[in-house]
Formats: C-alpha cells, sequence, structure tokens
C-alpha cells in the first residue's frame, strides 16, 4: 500500500510550466467606438451564416456553394479530422496495452550443441512448441511526459477547429467581396454603356450638324474620338469583371468556363453598423484562437521535453501457456506467468534532452509573439474598417454631388455649343469630367461594400447575434 500511494503521488505530477494565456497590450479604447475589454477567444459564437444581412439571394445561394464544395475548406476540414485522430492517439497513451500472442514452433536440436552438463551425452530430438499468451505493458506516467503530450494534441485539435472556422470566415469573406466587386463593375458598366448610348447620340447631332455645314470635320472627329475612348474603356472593365467572375468558379468549386454570374444591376446598401461596437466581437476571431491554441500545445510540448530528463518506468505482465502437444496445451502444468517493472534512467546523452528542451522553449516563445500579433492585427483590422466605413459615406455622398454638377456642366455646354458660344471641345471636356465622376460613384459604392465584408470578418464574422437582414437587393 505504501508503494502504491507514492506512486499515486507521483502519477499526480507533470513537469513542464502550467499552461497561461500570454498577455495582449490592448488599447482602453476604440479610436472611433466605445471603450473595450481584453478579449478571451470565444471563436465558436460566430454566426453561422453572417452574409445573411446583406440580404442578396444570389449571395446566399453562392455562399452555400462554396461551403459545399470548395476545395480549400474541404483541405481544412480533412486536418480537423486529423488532428482529432491524433488527440485519440496521444490519449492511448494513459491506458495500458493487451496483447494476445500465440505461435506453433517443431525443431530438431543438434547433436553437436554445447553440452550444459559433460557427464551427460547431447542427443538429438525433435519436438513441437506450441505456446498462447497474454502480454499488457504500461507506462507509468511519473512525471506527466504523457499528459502533456495529451495537453498539446488536445490544444492542436482545438486549433485545427479553428482553423477550419477561420478557412471558411475567409473564404466567404473572399467569396462576398469578389461578388460585390462584380456588381460594382456591373454598375460602373451600366454608367459607360449610358454614356456611350448618350455619346452615339451626341455623335448623330454633330454629324448632322456637319453635314448641314454648321459643324466642322474637328467637332466630328472630337466626338467620334470621345465614343472609341469610352468603348474601349468598357471592354477593359469586362476584363476586369471576367477575372472576378472566374474567382467565385474557383471558390465555389466549379471549372471557370462552366460558372457565369448573370450582369444584374443591384442596389449596393451597406448594412447599418450599430454605434458602440462591443470589444466581445474581437473574441469571436478564429483567427486569434488559433494562434492562443498554439501557444497552448507549445507551453505542453516544453513539459513533454522534459519529462525526458526522468526515468520511464513500465509495468510489464504476460500469463500464458507452453507445450509441446496440442493435448496438453491448456493443462495446469502448461501454464506459464512473468509480473516485472523496470526502470531506464537517461545518464549521457551528449546534450540532446536539454537540446529538446531549448527547442520546445523557443517553440512556445515563438507562438506567443504570433499570438500577439494576431491580436495587432485584429485591433488594426476593425479599427481600418470602421474608419473606412465613415470616410467612404462622406466620399459616397461627395461623389453625388460631384455626378450633379457634372450632368449640370454638360447641359451646359450643349446649349453654349448650340447657340455657338463655345467650342465643341468644351462639351467633349464636359462628357469626360461627366463619366469620369459617374464611374467614381459606382467605384466608392462597391469600396463601401468591401469595407463592410471585411468589418464583418474583421469581427469574426459578424456585429451583433441579433442583428437584422436588410431588405432583399432589387435589381
Amino acid at each position: 500500500m505504501p508503494t502504491l500511494a507514492v506512486a499515486l503521488a507521483l502519477t499526480a505530477c507533470a513537469v513542464g510550466p502550467d499552461y497561461l494565456r500570454p498577455a495582449a497590450d490592448v488599447p482602453p479604447a476604440w479610436t472611433t467606438e466605445q471603450p473595450w475589454r481584453t478579449a478571451t477567444p470565444a471563436d465558436t459564437a460566430t454566426p453561422a451564416n453572417w452574409w445573411e444581412i446583406f440580404g442578396d439571394a444570389r449571395l446566399n445561394a453562392l455562399e452555400a456553394d462554396v461551403i459545399a464544395h470548395n476545395l480549400s475548406l474541404q483541405v481544412a476540414t480533412e486536418r480537423l479530422t486529423q488532428a482529432r485522430a491524433q488527440a485519440s492517439v496521444a490519449s492511448a497513451a494513459l491506458f495500458p496495452t493487451l496483447n494476445a500472442n500465440a505461435g506453433a514452433l517443431r525443431d530438431r536440436s543438434s547433436t553437436n550443441r554445447p553440452r550444459a552438463n559433460y557427464a551427460v551425452p547431447n542427443s538429438s530430438t525433435v519436438q513441437n512448441d506450441l505456446t498462447a499468451s497474454f502480454g499488457v505493458r504500461y507506462e507509468l506516467d511519473l512525471f506527466g511526459g504523457v499528459r502533456r503530450q495529451v495537453e498539446a494534441a488536445r490544444a492542436d485539435a482545438e486549433q485545427a477547429r479553428s482553423d477550419l472556422a477561420n478557412a471558411r470566415l475567409v473564404l466567404t469573406a473572399e467569396t462576398a467581396a469578389d461578388y460585390f466587386t462584380v456588381c460594382a463593375l456591373d454598375a460602373e458598366i451600366d454608367v459607360v454603356r449610358q454614356n456611350i448610348a448618350a455619346e452615339r447620340r451626341a455623335l448623330d447631332f454633330v454629324s448632322a450638324r456637319h453635314d448641314m455645314g454648321v459643324a466642322s470635320g474637328l467637332d466630328l472627329a472630337q466626338q467620334q474620338s470621345q465614343l472609341d475612348t469610352t468603348i474601349t474603356q468598357i471592354d477593359l472593365l469586362r476584363v476586369q469583371r471576367a477575372q472576378f467572375e472566374h474567382a467565385l468558379a474557383t471558390l465555389s468549386g466549379t471549372p471557370a468556363p462552366a460558372f457565369a454570374v448573370a450582369p444584374q444591376l443591384v442596389s449596393l446598401n451597406v448594412p447599418p453598423i450599430p454605434v458602440g461596437l462591443p470589444s466581445d466581437l474581437l473574441e469571436r476571431r478564429p483567427d486569434v484562437a488559433s494562434a492562443e491554441r498554439a501557444v497552448a500545445a507549445a507551453n505542453a510540448r516544453i513539459g513533454v521535453a522534459r519529462a525526458a530528463y526522468f526515468p520511464s518506468v513500465p509495468l510489464l505482465g504476460n500469463y500464458g501457456v507452453e507445450s509441446n502437444t496440442a493435448a496438453s496445451l491448456f493443462n495446469a502444468a502448461s501454464n506459464l506467468w512473468s509480473l516485472g517493472v523496470s526502470a531506464t534512467q537517461p545518464l549521457f546523452d551528449a546534450g540532446r534532452i536539454s537540446a529538446n528542451v531549448d527547442f520546445a522553449k523557443a517553440g512556445y516563445r515563438a507562438t506567443v509573439a504570433q499570438y500577439r500579433l494576431s491580436v495587432l492585427t485584429a485591433l488594426q483590422e476593425v479599427e481600418d474598417g470602421m474608419t473606412g466605413i465613415g470616410n467612404l459615406e462622406r466620399a459616397s455622398a461627395e461623389a453625388g454631388a460631384a455626378v450633379t454638377s457634372a450632368q449640370r456642366v454638360v447641359d451646359l455646354a450643349n446649349d453654349r455649343y448650340t447657340g455657338g458660344l463655345a467650342t465643341y471641345l468644351d462639351v467633349v471636356t464636359a462628357q469626360q469630367a461627366l463619366l469620369a465622376n459617374q464611374r467614381q460613384q459606382a467605384q466608392i459604392r462597391g469600396q463601401q461594400m468591401l469595407v463592410a465584408v471585411y468589418l464583418v470578418k474583421a469581427l469574426g464574422g459578424g456585429w451583433l447575434a441579433g442583428m437584422q437582414p436588410l431588405a432583399a437587393a432589387t435589381p
């Protein structure tokens, strides 16, 4: 009993440092919003379908395809399965192993073999050797090396789970960003197409005036040049649109030639962002949770490395039967058994164990730095998104005013040219300015959607759990 008590007391010990989440520098408040507290990773709280807040049925369908068929997501899923299997492998070391053995051997001994007794001459014998046994082996985890290995493996599995959640968040955010870029390009193409139609009408007007001798050939050439330039722009925009469409095809696991997003004008509306974003939303970020779990795993591996300084103590047991005939194999006289314990203590290894401990400590410090970097990155991305939303909202209003002013300039330039008070170069210049302002307005709307998507991603997949989606996007 005393021996058992000592063994149990030793088993309760585990070498290596116990895990404490590393501290991360956190500002006392957002520069644009309310104060927040130190984050505790809780990535399992991420909303399942955060993109539904945009109220776009086509986006919802694309996201469903990405989740179901994206190959990178499938890779992350299998990595999680592997990590969980490795955790099961590590946990199995906490339990004894039991083996069944059986053998049948027939052999002949040599007459000329060395004698065991010189008074008795050797003789050759032919005989059977039949065995059947059960063996058990259990290594006492006196210094916690196995338990630290289990701790590390479980942290690895939790990190793989966070990596899967992060892959899902990144891919769905990329899908939404590419989709809204396509929508913004559709809007921009529509702007250019409307300008092409207007410029064709202007060309017809100038051509008619030229035929009547009122307009010069220079006026006609200037308008034709303006029309050709605008047609070139729409072709370049279509190239950009095709590239994002192909990116969406790859994200959804579909060959690019078999995938298409039909051109459609939708109203790009940024979801309303509640004032005073709570700090708890940063806890949803799966990349922060993954980095924190990596620290926990690295910390446990220091204990695994230190356990090698101490002796390994396996318990061995065996029970079975052995006979030279099958008929007597299970007789009482054929029984055999053994029970024992051994210990192996490293004495000299040329610094191998110390080097492994140093390696584990360096790995731990590296993961701590990576964890703190992930927190800083999260702060940067959220602050960028919150600042960008406000600035782009003002820019969008200013762009709308610029379009209105540019349209007025075009109307005035046309009136002055018709009345003979200005050259046609003034009209062309006004048309160019209007087109540039209209395209800028469409681009800003697209940027607003991208910033909103990336802000959702920066917050780990949503703002508030009870937030309602926008009204459905209207064609």
